[in-house]
């Protein structure tokens, strides 16, 4: 037998026999659960693909074949298998592996995906490619029952069915079967439909019937292909896929490889586009995260013998949301929630146990939810839709045209905004302040702390019109600034806060030689700059924007007018963000040259890595603040200097 961990490349794989397949897979899954529970990451949905992965490679000649991976997050097997085994050890960390599909790691990973529903779009796209080079290979695309709820995906599958275009649909069925026949009848009639003796005959018999007298022989075959058509629905739920023009096959065990294996030979046969309809069950083979694949969904890093987190959990602003929402909702019955297929992730796990008649889980369909929510509110309810900052990207048109149009009281939660961290570039939450900011009627808001979030909510609700929340992944526990606020009169602030007023910015410390002007979770960053520029002499302004629409032009300006000089803090990019909003105040008023620098990220996308070796690299520490405006203020001195001597 096969020394198995030296199973590096697909080419290596295809020498083993099913009995070294079966034995690599337990292999695998071993290593997955140990890399895992150090690194963290997406842990069920790739427990769940590890045979799956091995027949796929095994039956298709990759990377000449294409495989497309849906959503990406279930492709560590996957790179395991294609020459990245050794390095596993770097997953989601800075400068090692991402945990998601990346071209410039692999010339396995064909096509980069984060998001989900994209795979059967691009992979068709590249089938079409194909045919028009006159270039022979295999696309396959991999899909998981759950992506299937995304609008994009039913489009693609809808063009796929009526293209004639030779592709492979592998449909990953691991969480709600779509269809209960795992039965003689479908083996039998998978085994049927795979056979050229079966399509000639259907031809032969057509071309016989179609020779009786007048209209006789189409008559009789309409009546039969409707008398199979009833059968066919009876025996085989699944005949949507039949019906929109694809071969279905299946359903097939996804644990099993020879199984698997048959079942993609036959499908290679096929002409046209074939559906794969594979059965797998998320956390396979650990038990704690097949009884709970939500919770090992994605992970931190944890404990394998008792499934428990290495981490305490800690408060967070998905938590603080969800309580908050929970208690307003007590207060008002026109609040409805509304999220697409997070709701644990986002808080709203204890909302749909106390108000379910007022609780949507649209699945993967962000642009539903806010239509949807616009008509909620039309019809005179107050819908809050929480969606992460880099999902709210793919209902842009639904923010503008359905919701602020009309100028609707539509509560956008932004959840996960500004940098992640692991997850990387397709998860970053940096781009809604830039994009969200040139829509008409929407007001823009982000909490400095927990405090303010409950704040912002109960304004938001009330305010009737269109506003979006944005706040980070995790607490606000690393924070010192708010650590101290606590261990005073953290409870006193609370009560005592002051009001939210639209378009209003909060002086937290004054100063009289620069301006710190952040927003969100950076107001803390900037008032421990502040602390620490005092004790260089320098005596720093810090205000919480609070708004970046409708920005707070007076304050700024008081502001400036008072110190010379401000920097703007962001966790989002530059173009477009608070940086943009800021400049475009002082340009009005002339004072454009009192802007000494930018603190956001660049235009381009963002690499992965914990949050904070992220913000070193973007020069966002405190530190480098810091010493960026020592040397400001030095270098203005010493032209101070000259220009008294002169």
């Amino acid at each position: 037998m096969e020394d198995l961990y030296k199973i590096q490349t697909p080419e290596d794989l295809r020498k083993l026999n099913i009995k070294e397949k079966e034995e690599l897979a337990e292999n695998l899954r071993q290593e997955l659960l140990s890399t895992v529970s150090k690194t963290g990451g997406h842990l069920a949905s790739n427990l769940g693909v590890v045979e799956l992965t091995i027949a796929l490679h095994s039956s298709f000649d990759t990377p000449n074949d294409k495989i497309i991976w849906d959503v990406g997050h279930q492709t560590y097997i996957h790179k395991m298998l294609t020459g990245r085994r050794d390095k596993m050890n770097t997953l989601r960390q800075l400068d090692g592996i991402s945990g998601f599909p990346k071209c410039s790691e692999s010339e396995y990973d064909c096509f980069e995906t984060g998001h989900s529903s994209t795979s059967i779009s691009a992979a068709l796209g590249m089938a079409r490619a194909r045919d028009i080079k006159k270039e022979n290979y295999k696309v396959i695309a991999v899909i998981g029952d759950g992506a299937l709820t995304g609008g994009l995906a039913l489009e693609a599958l809808n063009d796929a069915g009526c293209s004639k275009t030779n592709l492979i649909v592998v449909l990953n069925d691991n969480e709600m079967s779509i269809s209960k026949n795992v039965g003689g009848i479908s083996s039998f009639l998978t085994r049927l439909r795979t056979r050229k003796s079966y399509k000639k005959s259907n031809e032969y018999i057509k071309k016989i019937v179609k020779k009786l007298p007048g209209n006789t022989g189409d008559n009789i075959i309409n009546f039969v292909r409707r008398i199979k058509r009833v059968v066919k629905q009876l025996i085989i739920p699944n005949m949507l896929f039949e019906e929109l023009g694809f071969c279905y096959l299946g359903p097939v065990d996804g644990h099993n490889i020879e199984k698997l294996e048959d079942i993609f030979n036959k499908a290679k046969m096929q002409e046209g586009p074939v559906l794969i309809h594979v059965l797998t069950k998320k956390g396979k083979g650990y038990i704690p995260a097949e009884e709970n694949p939500d919770k090992f969904h994605s992970t931190s890093s944890f404990n394998i013998v008792t499934g428990e987190s290495a981490k305490e959990k800690a408060p967070d602003y998905s938590k603080i949301f969800g309580e908050t929402l929970v208690n307003l909702a007590k207060k008002n019955e026109k609040i409805v929630a509304i999220t697409a297929a997070m709701k644990d992730g986002t808080g709203l796990t204890e909302f749909a146990k106390k108000f379910p008649n007022r609780f949507f889980d649209v699945g993967i369909a962000e642009e539903h939810s806010l239509t949807m929510a616009a008509g909620l509110a039309k019809a005179g309810l107050i819908p809050v839709v929480s969606i992460y900052s880099s999902f709210y990207q793919r209902c842009y048109d639904q923010v503008i045209h359905d919701i602020s149009m009309q100028n609707l009281p539509v509560v956008l939660c932004i959840d996960r905004a500004g940098i992640v961290g692991n997850d990387g570039k397709t998860h970053q939450g940096i781009y809604d302040m830039a994009f969200l900011n040139i829509v008409p009627n929407l007001t823009i808001i982000a909490p400095k702390d927990f405090n303010e979030l409950k704040q912002m909510l109960e304004y938001a609700i009330n305010l009737g019109s269109p506003v979006a929340i944005r706040y980070p992944r995790g607490g606000e526990e690393k924070n010192v600034f708010f650590e101290k606020i606590k261990q005073t009169n953290y409870e006193a602030n609370m009560q005592n806060a002051e009001k939210i007023v639209t378009g209003k910015a909060e002086i937290i410390k004054e100063g009289q030689d620069l301006t710190i002007l952040a927003i969100g979770k950076m107001v803390a960053k900037a008032k421990i700059v502040a602390d620490i520029l005092e004790k260089q002499n320098i005596n720093a302004e810090v205000i919480n924007a609070r708004f970046l629409k409708p920005i707070d032009e007076n304050t700024i300006i008081e502001s400036v007018s008072k110190t010379g000089k401000i920097i703007t803090i962001e966790d989002g990019i530059i173009e477009g963000g608070l940086a943009t909003s800021t400049l475009e105040v002082l340009q009005k008023n002339n004072m454009a040259n009192k802007f000494i620098k930018a603190y956001g990220y660049p235009d381009e996308f963002i690499k992965h890595g914990k949050v904070e070796e992220i913000e070193k690299l973007y020069g966002l520490a405190e530190e480098s603040i810091k010493d960026d405006i020592i040397q400001y203020f030095e270098k203005e001195n010493k032209q101070d200097s000259v220009n008294m001597t002169i």
